[in-house]
C-alpha cells in the first residue's frame, strides 16, 4: 500500500492555475483549500481557547474529554512527579507519539507552558483509576 505523503504550502501571493498545474505535474493533488482573514472582535467579547485535555464536543453545547490530549497530560504528570526535567517530559511525548495542540513536537517551553493547566486538572488525573493504576505501578518498583 503506497504512503500519502501531504504538504501545507503557506502562499505568499495569489493562487494561480500555473502554479496548480506544475504540482500536478509532480503528482500532486489539490485535497483542500484553507482560507483565511482578519477580523475585529466585538468590544467586551469573550474568546478564550479551549483547555488542553477538552474539545468541543459535537453538539456544540459542551467541552468533552479529548482522549489523546488526556494520555498526554497524564504522562506529563507521571514524569513531573517523579521529578523528571522538562526536557526528558517533552523527549517522551515526542517518543510516544503526543504532539501539541498546534501539531508541533513538544519542548521544555511547550511542556513548561502546560503547567498551569496540570495544576488545574491534577485533582481530577490523581483521582482517575488510571492514574491510581499507575501509581500502584510505581510503589512495587520502589
Amino acid at each position: 500500500m503506497a504512503k500519502l505523503q501531504r504538504v501545507r504550502e503557506a502562499l505568499s501571493g495569489p493562487l494561480s492555475q500555473d502554479h496548480i498545474s506544475q504540482k500536478a505535474s509532480e503528482g500532486w493533488k489539490l485535497t483542500a483549500v484553507e482560507w483565511e482573514r482578519e477580523i475585529e472582535e466585538p468590544a467586551g467579547a469573550l474568546s478564550e481557547d479551549v483547555p488542553y485535555g477538552l474539545r468541543v464536543a459535537s453538539d456544540c453545547n459542551h467541552l468533552e474529554e479529548n482522549t489523546a490530549e488526556k494520555q498526554a497530560l497524564i504522562l506529563m504528570m507521571d514524569l513531573i512527579v517523579q521529578d523528571a526535567p522538562l526536557s526528558l517530559v517533552a523527549e517522551e511525548l515526542n517518543r510516544k507519539g503526543f504532539r501539541t495542540r498546534s501539531g508541533a513536537n513538544w519542548s521544555p517551553g511547550s511542556v513548561f507552558d502546560m503547567l498551569p493547566r496540570l495544576i488545574q486538572v491534577g485533582p481530577r488525573i490523581f483521582s482517575s483509576t488510571e492514574w491510581t493504576a499507575r501509581t500502584r505501578h510505581l510503589f512495587r518498583m520502589a
